[in-house]
């Protein structure tokens, strides 16, 4: 490729050519054959005569520039021209490995990523070149680095996602040395964000290298953190710039739908790489809280769960007894407090109007009775699901509570009295703690030495004790107890809550148990061992763009894996359990920085992500070579007197055939205003454009074949659109019809959340699968895979197939089937809901009874195409029957479109004669 300031030659060897054009002219001098010239003296009879057609023994100097001029066109035009050429052209003969990057930080412009995919692809094929692609982020073996044809990676790219962590280049740089490939060419398409880990120097060894620097880099969040007055929460990037970013935060509402809670703003200065969003919540949000996420760039990197440790329980202390103000070390409450004042939001208040402010957790600390009234109040509240915690003190000891039976607000029976095991009155020396059981909500924290108790309350020794055991002393015997009481769970301390009975309370140890037992936690604050030896069950995970989804096949992780802060297939981001207790991991830790990748190395072909469209002016000089040669055949005929037209006339046409000569024009682009005024001046049809020429165009000739019935045999006359999702408005159009093909991409979160506002405001989209339904809804077919992943992003109700009375069999026809060139299987619109539920929006309540999506597999758009003299395009059936459904499936055709133009209208007409009846008329 030769390039000359913006336009560059695809095949500069042709140029040289041009160098010849000096001999041209000297050859092309030739004239056709001059008179031949013979001695005859008779010749004097003719002097003085002058002939008005006079043959020239030279070519005129404008026929042998013409000439020249054509010759020069011809050979620029097949040297191929093009403007804004791209520099990043992949002209080798071997294998081509496409390499994505593949992490979360490739989310933001992941389907521009695929579009460079397709068109490496699509080189590739042109070129006969077999093809590797892998994703660095998910990548785990050489196997995976197999190539194949290049159209065999087509359905590959359009279902592969960015992974929910980032990119260990230094991993596949080793799987590249094991892998034996050589002379293979790499396109790159980077992330922006790490270093390489020596991969660069791995593909340079196997080829050349175009490297492709991402659209923008991505920004990420820390975990969010409680400061005392606001929730706070980090949001980082890489490169530096002035900017503000918004940061959502995101939480179920009293009826469990999430909701946007609250909104805040990160202003970036230019030479920052952090900025805060400050969320000034009231406690009842904050603790709704489940995941903030940044606004405009989808990415798991993008959105940071929360776990306890944001939420500031509000927690209720009650103490059998109250000391006085000069013993306030001895006070019952003194160490709780101390505990949980950061942590907690701390009511000390009477009982029963501590139950009035509804708290999550009660202390008691050394209560040993209660009233009637209380205590039926407080088993209500546990049964519903508070949690209680009691410890215990001289006053419970010499209750009787719990001795002979069990009580509801105990989690074990006690023996009268209690015991000390320390001091001249005592035989036995103070006790130390047992290591804790794997089952026990304290597992993995580890018991100072120096921790001893000197007297207890004790258990009685049933069947049940050892399950209910969370601690024991290292003679066995139970120091923490606790079951769960309906939905709620009641715990005891067998010790009291100051220093009388223990030095527990005066340790680290004690906070770690209020913080186990999901009393208090510290926001943000995992420290190291704290998760180990227990398996943690993922509850949610992130994937790629920051969606929250379902496990699936992820199995529990190893506390310490979690501690490794290092997101990977075996554990990805998301919020895990051990038993009561949950923790969030995130991509970001509190003290995470985003590092920009270094430039390209030595030899690396720095490319584009979306380059300009290249503009080639091959065609239009090619055209303008041809059409000089036809003026240089009409103006040697005009020479040599084949053609007798008059000279001015002659110039004239030549004239006239250069300045009307048909030349390549740019096609014309409508505006989205230009798109506006005509689908809302008319009712326009849309389908939407997959890519796929083939199905567009059936689509496109499917709603004309539509639009020509509609406009016969109804009021409504239609035209008809082909609809971009990424780029056009869907606010216009009353309903969408969409094929589904094999090949088709995921649409963008731009353009789902566009189809989903589309969904929400009343239109409609219907699915047509066009493959008859082989095998059943939901068998698994390409096309129904395909529609799976299209419906994984829109926000749909429930399905059922069309009931005999829905009001789509009798819009306009009394249809009982809906062929169209396949028929059988049944078509699926939104279930029947009850009137009277509450299960978040009801669609057909906002949608006047129009359901906003409709599925099916029979190729109506087939059914229905015609060409421009008005013939169908495509068979239905055989003979008489086929015409027949084709007739049905036309019919459906107006039938759906009255339905999404009309709602619920012809149901209501059901009920005229009991409305008139009941209003007396």
């Amino acid at each position: 490729m030769l390039a000359v300031g913006p336009i560059a030659f695809l095949a500069p060897a042709l140029l040289a050519a041009l160098v010849a054009l000096p001999l041209l002219w000297w050859l092309l001098r030739a004239t056709p054959p001059a008179p031949t010239r013979r001695l005859f003296p008779g010749v004097r009879l003719l002097l003085g005569l002058q002939d008005p057609e006079q043959m020239p023994d030279r070519t005129p100097w404008w026929l042998l520039l013409l000439r020249i001029l054509a010759v020069a066109a011809a050979i620029l035009g097949l040297a191929n021209p093009v403007l804004n050429p791209a520099e990043d052209r992949l002209a080798g003969q071997g294998p081509l490995m496409i390499l994505m990057d593949g992490g979360w930080a490739s989310a933001p412009d992941w389907p521009a990523r695929q579009a460079r995919v397709r068109s490496a692809l699509d080189d590739a094929r042109r070129q006969g070149r077999p093809v590797i692609l892998a994703s660095i982020a998910q990548t785990d073996s050489v196997a995976e680095l197999a190539s194949r044809v290049a159209d065999d990676w087509r359905g590959e790219i359009d279902a592969l996602e960015p992974a929910a962590w980032g990119p260990d280049r230094a991993r596949f740089a080793e799987l590249l040395e094991d892998s034996g490939l050589e002379g293979v060419e790499t396109l790159w398409l980077q992330d922006g964000l790490g270093d390489d880990g020596g991969l660069s120097d791995a593909l340079l060894a196997r080829g050349s290298v175009v490297a492709i620097p991402p659209q923008r880099l991505a920004r990420a969040l820390r975990p969010p953190r409680y400061d005392g007055t606001d929730v706070v929460v980090d949001v980082i990037r890489a490169d530096p710039g002035l900017e503000s970013r918004t940061v959502a935060a995101f939480g179920p509402d009293p009826n469990g739908i999430e909701r946007e809670l609250g909104r805040a703003e990160a202003s970036f200065a230019p030479d920052e790489d952090m900025a805060e969003a400050r969320f000034d919540l009231p406690v009842e949000l904050r603790n709704r809280i489940t995941r903030m996420a940044l606004t405009g760039a989808p990415s798991a990197g993008g959105v940071a769960l929360t776990d306890d440790g944001l939420k500031r329980r509000k927690v209720g202390l009650i103490a059998g007894t109250q000391d006085a103000e000069g013993l306030q070390l001895l006070d019952a409450l003194h160490y709780l407090r101390s505990a949980l004042t950061d942590t907690a939001d701390i009511i000390e208040v009477p009982l029963q109007d501590l139950l009035l402010a509804s708290p999550e957790v009660i202390v008691l600390a050394d209560v040993g009775g209660f009233a009637d009234s209380e205590r039926a109040a407080l088993e209500e509240w546990v049964d519903e699901g508070g949690l209680l915690v009691r410890f215990a003190g001289p006053r419970l000891a010499s209750s009787g509570a719990g001795q002979i039976e069990e009580d509801p607000l105990l989690p074990v029976r006690l023996r009268a009295g209690g015991r000390a095991v320390g001091g001249a009155m005592s035989w036995g020396a103070p006790k130390r703690l047992r290591p804790f059981p794997d089952a026990s909500p304290f597992a993995g924290l580890i018991a100072p030495s120096e921790v001893e108790v000197t007297s207890q309350v004790m258990a009685q020794p049933d069947p049940n004790l050892s399950e209910r055991t969370f601690a024991a002393l290292e003679d066995g015997t139970p120091l923490v107890t606790g079951r769960t009481e309906g939905q709620g769970r009641v715990v005891l301390f067998h010790v009291t809550a100051n220093a009388a009975w223990s030095n527990l309370p005066l340790s680290g140890l004690f906070v770690s148990m209020l913080e186990r037992l999901a009393i208090s936690a510290r926001p943000g604050v995992t420290e190291a061992g704290e998760l180990a030896g227990v398996t943690w069950a993922p509850e949610k995970v992130l994937d790629g763009f920051g969606r929250v989804r379902e496990p699936g096949l992820v199995a529990g992780v190893d506390g310490a894996r979690l501690e490794e802060a290092r997101p990977g297939p075996d554990a990805p981001p998301g919020l895990y359990r051990a038993g009561d207790r949950t923790v969030a991991v995130n991509l970001m830790e509190a003290d995470s920085v985003l590092v920009q990748s270094p430039p390209p190395a030595a030899g690396i072909i720095r490319g584009d992500l979306t380059p300009a469209e290249e503009v080639s002016y091959q065609p239009l000089l090619l055209t303008i070579a041809v059409a000089l040669l036809c003026v240089d055949i009409l103006a040697t005929l005009f020479l040599v007197g084949r053609l007798k037209v008059s000279r001015p006339g002659v110039a004239a046409a030549m004239a006239l055939a250069l300045l009307t000569a048909p030349l390549p024009q740019p096609a014309s682009a409508q505006t989205p205003d230009d798109i506006a005024l005509f689908a809302t001046g008319e009712t326009v049809l849309g389908y939407v454009v997959t890519g796929d020429a083939q199905v567009d165009r059936i689509s496109g000739a499917g709603l004309e074949g539509l639009a020509q019935v509609l406009t016969l045999r109804t009021a409504v006359e239609p035209l008809v659109r082909g609809v971009d999702l990424e780029a056009d408005e869907l606010s216009f159009y009353p309903m969408l019809y969409w094929p589904v093909t094999e090949s088709q991409a995921t649409p963008s979160a731009e353009a789902f959340a566009k189809l989903n506002t589309f969904l929400r405001n009343g239109g409609m989209l219907f699915f047509d699968t066009r493959d008859g339904n082989i095998g059943g809804f939901g068998s698994g077919t390409p096309n129904e895979r395909v529609l799976r992943r299209l419906a994984s992003g829109l926000d749909l109700p429930p399905l059922e197939p069309v009931p005999e009375d829905h009001v789509i069999t009798r819009t306009f026809y009394l249809l009982q089937s809906f062929p169209g060139r396949s028929s059988g299987s049944p078509l699926w619109v939104e279930a029947a809901r009850d009137p009277q539920a509450l299960d978040g929006v009801p669609f057909r309540d906002l949608n006047d009874g129009v359901s906003p999506v409709v599925i099916g597999a029979h190729d109506w758009a087939g059914a229905w195409a015609i060409d421009e003299a008005g013939r169908y395009l495509l068979p239905v059936g055989r003979g008489t029957t086929g015409s027949r459904q084709r007739e049905i499936a036309q019919r459906f055709g107006v039938n759906l479109v009255m339905y999404v133009m009309t709602g619920n209208y012809k149901s209501d007409q059901v009920h005229v004669p009991a409305l008139l009846e009941r209003l007396g008329q």
